[in-house]
């Protein structure tokens, strides 16, 4: 599979990443859901397979259950996927989830995912949220710290502003931005994407398939049968008046998809790696099934007359959208 080097960094990481949120299961604040361990295993396998050469997981997927998967899934491989994780949300003993990002708490948090991964370096060690924004440069000195110490190759931020980025980088470069963007939520093309090019940081953009609406498996009736604590079921692109708007949309992509022989999936897979300051994008998987339809996507190229169309779609649904709201 294709691969970019991460900003100025020394790795290279191929343009499809592996997602494990979903793969820590249910009974937790931000689930998608029961989840096969099992399965998941067999999924992050497939990924090897197929030539994914990185896994991006989060201490808070599954309060820690997500990160004890990935551990099994590489354990005792000769050579083993890079690993991505992150730092700052914290959970009591209730499962109540907090942001934290002070120094004592991001290396509490290092010692605790180093174990469940049953690995002795993090390749990527990332601040999850920018919250409390006050706290940032603390626990970007702790984990610049972290990096002295061995503990971690380089550090990145995740759903960072510009504006954040340029307040920490005085202390410590910074390897990448992990952002949300996809066809539906493009708010880093603005000045995010830019200041990433200007510093070469690299970018790992998670949700390009916009949590499964963007693959055209989505209907109302699989919404309805979503598990109870699957946090979609509270996501306002999930429900009306959103959702009519968001599955016309879809369907009206199914035709530029189908020309190339590929699916609505692979199709907004490739219109985020369209950009050359993204790295990679990070895609959720929960089954081996999933992955092996999504990691095509690394060499799929759409022309410019089809981009046009895109955009075009894309500002009809826009105008539909603020029709709703009223702007």
């Amino acid at each position: 599979m294709r691969t970019k080097k991460l900003g100025w960094t020394e790795m290279n990481f191929t343009v499809v990443g592996f997602g494990s949120w979903a793969m820590g299961g249910g009974g937790w604040k931000f689930s998608w859901g029961p989840q096969n361990d099992q399965e998941s295993i067999a999924a992050i396998h497939r990924a090897i397979d197929l030539g994914v050469n990185w896994i991006d997981t989060a201490p808070v997927y599954g309060l820690g259950h997500s990160e004890e998967i990935v551990g099994k899934a590489v354990r005792g491989m000769s050579s083993r996927p890079l690993i991505a994780t992150k730092c700052g949300l914290v959970w009591d003993e209730k499962g109540n989830i907090t942001n934290c990002l002070k120094k004592e708490s991001v290396r509490r948090e290092v010692e605790a995912s180093l174990k469940r991964l049953g690995i002795e370096t993090i390749d990527l060690y990332q601040i999850h949220w920018p919250i409390p924004d006050e706290d940032i440069e603390e626990a970007w000195a702790e984990m610049a710290r972290l990096v002295e110490e061995g503990k971690v190759r380089y550090i990145g931020v995740s759903n960072f502003s510009a504006a954040q980025m340029r307040r920490i980088e005085k202390i410590h470069p910074i390897a990448s931005l992990q952002p949300p963007y996809s066809m539906l939520r493009r708010g880093i093309e603005g000045d995010i994407l830019p200041y990433c090019a200007e510093k070469n940081i690299g970018v790992i953009a998670y949700s390009p398939m916009q949590k499964g609406l963007l693959t055209g498996a989505i209907t109302r009736e699989r919404i309805a049968q979503l598990p109870p604590d699957d946090h979609r079921r509270n996501d306002p692109q999930f429900q009306e008046p959103e959702l009519s708007i968001n599955l016309e949309f879809v369907e009206k992509l199914k035709p530029i998809a189908e020309k190339y022989g590929k699916t609505v999936a692979q199709l907004a897979i490739a219109w985020v790696l369209r950009r050359p300051e993204v790295t990679s994008a990070i895609v959720g998987v929960r089954r081996p099934a999933q992955i092996e339809e999504t990691a095509p996507a690394a060499d799929f190229e759409l022309s410019s007359a089809d981009l046009e169309s895109i955009e075009e779609l894309l500002r009809e649904r826009e105008r539909k959208v603020s029709t709703l709201s009223g702007r």
